[in-house]
């Protein structure tokens, strides 16, 4: 992986802007990824659908910290070109996903010293970020921990990636992971699901470089849907925007801006149960990230991850195997988390809405 830098000019951190961190810059491209998908479209033969998965790589996806040996990478000095947004996903936690199989298997435990290990990981990263203070940095940080705070409570391996927020004495906007309308979206989970990002920003020091929430992270729900999803019945909300509109009031002291992410959403109405999340069939890459999303609470509509990485195997003898990836709405034949699914890469492009 390689990444273009700007040479630093200062240590100052400024104060946090008031304004949509998403404006006003221009959206880092990361190479590593747009490597990947134009090697996976020279592999498509039929000249129209190469045109348009070439386009994916001129589509801003977040960059996955999911090791520590990722994290020299970033803001690596290869290039003079400055670089005035970069956006990233800090995902190392010890343990991570916490309730699930299917990424757990991180490099980090906290048998073995996780906690401590962990931390050395957020120091680095703020090193590095501290260097090129001429950088904007963007960060979701560890999808899913904290909605398996709220709704697995006995899981008390979900709770430490509180180390993460020392990013804000680097400058860095984050967004917590605060899971999608079928997961803490239901009435049930939202006023506790409120409470503990409100404690969560309180705690930090109410910092305005927590500047919100991220919403739909590698999920598959619309922002703004046309009609509700028939495995919605039972919840008012029934989308994203449903969702953020029944949270937000619920916030203590947090004025929470939100980004949501759409980047396999673009196809609804697909999944037999609203909590299947692996590799789902008929999937369509979704609206383009943009910050004009006609909502002044929603800072951006981003794509986080990048569409031709899998959700997980559907290898059965695998030990990352988890059921969601082996039920009838999950494609087959699908690999490791982390390496690329060229046949679902192709199907996202085929059923893109709106079309590439």
């Amino acid at each position: 992986m390689t990444t273009t830098s700007i040479v630093p000019s200062s240590t100052t951190i400024p104060p946090a802007d008031s304004d949509n961190p998403y404006t006003g810059y221009q959206v880092y491209l990361s190479p590593y990824d747009a490597n990947e998908v134009e090697a996976a479209a020279a592999n498509i033969s039929d000249a129209t659908l190469k045109a348009k998965a070439l386009k994916v790589a001129d589509i801003p996806t977040f960059i996955w910290f999911d090791q520590v040996a990722k994290v020299p990478l970033l803001l690596a000095p290869t290039s003079p070109m400055p670089v005035p947004k970069v956006k990233i996903v800090v995902y190392d936690l010890p343990d991570r996903d916490c309730a699930t199989l299917a990424s757990n298997n991180g490099e980090f435990s906290i048998a073995n010293d996780g906690l401590n290990k962990y931390k050395g990981y957020i120091d680095q990263l703020v090193a590095q970020i501290k260097a090129y203070p001429g950088v904007r940095v963007v960060v979701i940080v560890e999808p899913d921990s904290l909605g398996n705070l709220v709704t697995n409570l006995n899981v008390q391996k979900c709770d430490h990636a509180q180390d993460a927020y020392k990013l804000n004495s680097v400058g860095v906007y984050m967004y917590l992971d605060a899971g999608h309308a079928g997961w803490l979206g239901w009435p049930a989970n939202l006023k506790p699901a409120a409470q503990l990002f409100s404690q969560l920003y309180q705690q930090a020091g109410s910092t305005s470089f927590i500047r919100g929430l991220a919403t739909n992270v590698a999920n598959y729900n619309a922002l703004s849907a046309a009609t509700p999803d028939p495995i919605t019945s039972g919840t008012p909300n029934y989308d994203e925007i449903h969702y953020i509109t029944a949270l937000a009031p619920l916030l203590t002291g947090f004025p929470a801006h939100f980004i949501v992410d759409q980047g396999r959403s673009g196809v609804q109405n697909i999944r037999n149960q609203w909590g299947d999340w692996c590799n789902v069939v008929r999937a369509g890459f979704g609206t383009r990230p943009t910050a004009n999303t006609g909502y002044p609470f929603i800072d951006s509509v981003v794509w986080v991850k990048p569409g031709g990485e899998p959700d997980s195997t559907s290898n059965t003898s695998s030990s990352r195997y988890d059921a969601h990836c082996g039920q009838a709405d999950a494609a087959p034949n699908a690999p490791e988390a982390g390496t690329w699914f060229q046949s679902y890469f192709v199907s996202l492009v085929r059923n893109a809405n709106p079309s590439l």
